[in-house]
């Protein structure tokens, strides 16, 4: 199947990685195992501080589902147990053994199932938490597409991993269909012939696998889809072909405060002290220059959607980009009354937005082209505001349903509404660019993600 995109946008951020990995899996001492990135994951804690463990030793069991399992990355030492507000546990750090040896601790290698140390890289929506190994879904999806802000560029990442990646699809193809999304002009990889494979094309949100699910095989109340990123089916496939355990992710770094974008290798849940350390315009973090008040933000994940992490933080465990852009904590003078010609904007409420219209014109061929290079940062550049129906959404929002009605229906809980308008198809990830132009400053992924909780409470 041929997948063109035509509703989305495309953000021009400053600071693409550049196609050059510098290898930090032995460098990088301390790795977190972190519940919180895990949807509707209750921890039970296997381990305490103190304790030795060895890669794929499970540490967290779910206590509703005690098959369902976070385990470790890497050979180590428990370093840290850390808890936030009311005991609720956030991580737990391992100090990394320098003669990491990768072995697991389960003996069966031939099969996937919840004893696998990879289990939980398998994720199930509708509700984005674990798979379920009691549900059977009617597709497992996996995309080498993904067009989010400064995104890495799959094909690189993938080099050297092809026979890993082969089996990972071969072993996933025995639990359900497989469909796999490639970019359109993407070689198509040597796989079984049960493998689906499908090209995709257009602006973001064309490479979020909830856009790729609604156009293939969209899922209706009672219905599940498992999906699984692309780098980790290759680390399924070395696993099973090995028995080694080793959850690497190769992760972009880059953005408009980076000082030198670029790929590093990393173990999942790797401690980003040295990357920040290097990429950081100034090395006495925050501050970006000696003479600036402003900050940099570090996220985890894309800018759309991704979490703010500490320049000490850890990298997510289901992400596989860093981006670092300017803290906007400060005010603008005179705010909008500016022209603001270097202001992306999608409402063309600043100049800026008409410079496309004029460079389709025949101003180019006199002057040369005047499309600027855009100023991003943090700031919301106003406070919250009634909810406005500008009826920009629909001109973004690339499914078959009606994003502002679905938005009102979360916000009053009207649950019968939400799933005739089509809730169980989208995630929260899937409305970032809706919340990105929205004037009105809402919150619009957080309802969303609230509206599922309830749906999913329900179903326990």
């Amino acid at each position: 199947m041929n997948i063109h995109i035509k509703k989305g946008l495309d953000l021009p951020l400053d600071g693409v990685a550049k196609k050059q990995r510098i290898d930090l899996r032995t460098s990088v001492s301390c790795i977190a195992v972190k519940p919180t990135d895990v949807l509707g994951f209750t921890p039970r804690l296997l381990v305490a501080v103190g304790d030795e463990v060895c890669a794929g030793q499970r540490l967290l069991v779910d206590k509703h589902d005690e098959r369902i399992a976070l385990t470790s990355p890497v050979d180590g030492i428990v370093k840290s147990i850390v808890r936030g507000e009311k005991r609720r546990l956030e991580a737990v750090i391992v100090e990394r053994d320098i003669a990491q040896k990768n072995t697991s601790e389960v003996i069966n290698h031939t099969n996937l199932s919840t004893d696998s140390p990879c289990w939980w890289m398998i994720k199930e929506r509708p509700f984005g938490c674990i798979a379920n190994p009691d549900h059977h879904p009617k597709g497992i999806f996996i995309s080498l597409l993904d067009t989010n802000p400064l995104a890495p560029d799959m094909q690189y990442v993938m080099q050297g991993r092809e026979n890993d990646f082969a089996m990972g699809l071969h072993v996933l193809a025995e639990k359900a269909p497989v469909h796999l999304c490639i970019p359109h002009g993407y070689p198509p990889p040597t796989t079984d012939s049960a493998i689906h494979i499908h090209t995709v094309e257009g602006p973001h949100p064309a490479g979020n696998i909830g856009t790729q699910v609604a156009h293939i095989s969209p899922i209706n109340k009672g219905e599940y889809v498992w999906t699984v990123g692309a780098q980790d089916v290759a680390t399924i496939g070395h696993w099973i072909a090995t028995g080694e355990y080793r959850p690497e992710r190769i992760v972009s770094v880059g953005g408009p405060s980076a000082r030198s974008p670029h790929y590093y290798q990393l173990i999942v849940g790797s401690q980003l002290s040295l990357i920040c350390d290097a990429q950081l315009i100034n090395n006495g973090y925050p501050a970006l220059s000696p003479s600036s008040t402003n900050t940099t933000r570090i996220i985890s994940g894309s800018v759309l959607n991704g979490t703010t992490v500490a320049s000490n933080g850890f990298l997510g465990m289901y992400d596989q980009q860093i981006t670092l852009i300017e803290e906007g904590d400060h005010y603008e003078f005179m705010g909008w009354l500016m022209p603001g010609l270097k202001k992306f904007s999608f409402s063309k409420t600043f100049l800026s937005g008409f410079t496309g219209l004029i460079n389709k014109m025949s101003v180019p061929a006199l002057f040369g082209n005047i499309m600027p290079r855009y100023t991003f940062n943090t700031n919301l550049h106003g406070s919250v505001r009634p909810f406005l129906f500008t009826g920009q959404f629909e001109r973004i929002f690339p499914f078959d349903i009606y994003p502002l009605q679905l938005i009102k229906a979360c916000i009053v809980g009207d649950i019968e509404l939400q799933e005739k308008l089509g809730i169980y198809e989208v995630e929260p990830e899937d409305f970032a660019l809706c919340e990105f132009i929205d004037p009105s400053k809402t919150e619009i992924q957080s309802i969303i993600r609230e509206a599922l909780e309830v749906l999913r409470k329900e179903t326990i």
